[in-house]
Parts: C-alpha cells; sequence; structure tokens
C-alpha cells in the first residue's frame, strides 16, 4: 500500500472527463487501441457476459453492448454511472447493460460467486492505494481461462515525457508535486512491477499494447487533430512492437486466469 494516499472517486468531476479525456483525440485513440485488442480476442467471438470494473462513463461498456454483449459496468462514481445510463438508453442499449455503484474493494458483495470470460479493469489502478491487492481481487471474477482486460498509467513513460519537456526538478523529485492537477494521476506504475503482482496473483501475459506511444510527443500538437487519421494508423501499426508498446503513456495487458 501507498503511504497517504486514499482511493480516488470523480464525482465531482464527472464532467471535466468528458471534456478533458473522453472527448479528444487522447481519449479516442485509447478506445481504439483498446477496441482493436479486445476485439481480437475469441471471448469476444459470440455474444458473451463481461464486466467492467472502474469503466467510469461507460464509452467502453457502450461499444461492446452495442456489439451484442452483456456488460456489467461497475464504478465508485455515481455521477460517472448515471451519464452511461443516460447515453445507453439514448443508444438503445438499456437492456444490455446492468449498473453496480461500488469501490472495487466492496465489489464482492454484489458479485460472490460470480465469474465472467472477460473482465475490464483500464486506468483504475493508479488512483488505489494498493494496486496490488486489487489485482488479486480482480482475479476472483475472471473466469479459469478467461482474460483480464488491465489497463494503466506508465511510470516510465511519464518520466520520459518529462524529461523531453524539460521538467528536470520535477523528475528529479520523482514526479511528485504539492497540489497535483486532479485528473492526471499522480501514482503511476512500473509495468514490470505490475507483471510481477498479476503472475503472483495467477495470471500469465498473452499480451502487451502501448497506449498512444506517439500521440503525446508530438512537437507540433495541433497535428494530434488535424493529422489524426494518420497519427492513429501509425498507433496500431507500431504500438505493441518494442520500444514503443513500453513508451505508451498507458500499458495495455492482457492477462489469461490460471485455474487453480
Amino acid at each position: 500500500m501507498r503511504d497517504g494516499l486514499t482511493d480516488r472517486n470523480f464525482d465531482s468531476l464527472a464532467g471535466r472527463f468528458s471534456q478533458n479525456i473522453y472527448n479528444t483525440t487522447k481519449g479516442k485513440i485509447r478506445q481504439a487501441v483498446l477496441m482493436r485488442d479486445l476485439l481480437e480476442l475469441p471471448q469476444l467471438a459470440r455474444p458473451s457476459a463481461l464486466l467492467d470494473v472502474g469503466g467510469g462513463q461507460g464509452q467502453l461498456a457502450l461499444q461492446l453492448a452495442a456489439l451484442g454483449h452483456q456488460v456489467v459496468l461497475n464504478d465508485i462514481s455515481g455521477e460517472m454511472l448515471q451519464i452511461a445510463k443516460t447515453e445507453a438508453l439514448a443508444q438503445g442499449l438499456l437492456a444490455q447493460l446492468s449498473f453496480i455503484q461500488s469501490p472495487l474493494q466492496q465489489l464482492h458483495e454484489q458479485l460472490a460467486g460470480k465469474n465472467y470470460p472477460l473482465v475490464l479493469c483500464h486506468a483504475v489502478l493508479e488512483w488505489l492505494a494498493d494496486p496490488q491487492a486489487a489485482i488479486t481481487a480482480l482475479k476472483q471474477w475472471v473466469a479459469p481461462g478467461g482474460v483480464l482486460s488491465l489497463m494503466f498509467y506508465n511510470k516510465e513513460a511519464h518520466r520520459f515525457s518529462n524529461i523531453l519537456y524539460g521538467n528536470f526538478d520535477y523528475v528529479n523529485a520523482d514526479m511528485r508535486v504539492k497540489k497535483p492537477v486532479r485528473l492526471n494521476p499522480q501514482h503511476p506504475l512500473v509495468s514490470n512491477e505490475v507483471l510481477d503482482w498479476c503472475r503472483q496473483a495467477g495470471f500469465s501475459l498473452l499480451g502487451k499494447t502501448g497506449v498512444r506511444c506517439f500521440h503525446d510527443y508530438l512537437r507540433d500538437r495541433e497535428q494530434q487533430q488535424s493529422h489524426y487519421t494518420e497519427l492513429e494508423a501509425l498507433e496500431l501499426q507500431y504500438n505493441r512492437q518494442e520500444p514503443y508498446a513500453s513508451l505508451g503513456r498507458y500499458t495495455h495487458l492482457l492477462l489469461r486466469a490460471e485455474p487453480i
């Protein structure tokens, strides 16, 4: 557990998430990369029951529901889930989704004895006081032989980008600040450490992808929009290859739950 850190609830910031993250080129690339990775899984070859832990406003859950899957969408934030419900109603997808407001640590109370062929947990670990314990908890909801889709904020990429920006004092302070920006994860994770935690919990690695390997490093930020189509194509072409995969601002791991 990380000293002095508590789990984060974004009830008061739900609207800003839409404006500053989801409805931006950052969000579009993230969605494109995750959907490409997920749709290659045999677990999505036919309609399935899925669990999205910490799924926020449900962008990914809604897209999977539109493909015929039944998705349980969980989040600690009631405001986030209400946005997801409103959008599901607008898209005619309410029958494909169910909603559980709960912190990850208490989700077992709602899901006792249940497991799923695919569990999603994206951009959650970096906001938790004990991310390793969260991985152990996630294992109980993944069916034997099923897959955990785990995405987290990449500390190596965070350091790399800040060196490029010339934020040397910040890097030398181990990237800690007294007044953090509220939407910026302040506790990025080391990819190899997360992978070790996953193996200890009973997962094996199926694949690793970098999310936003190039987007955030463009010298001309206007090209993120003006050349978005070309940029997305290059992200999808190279983001499973090293060294690019390890430079993604987020790391996406696909993990198989080994039978006990």
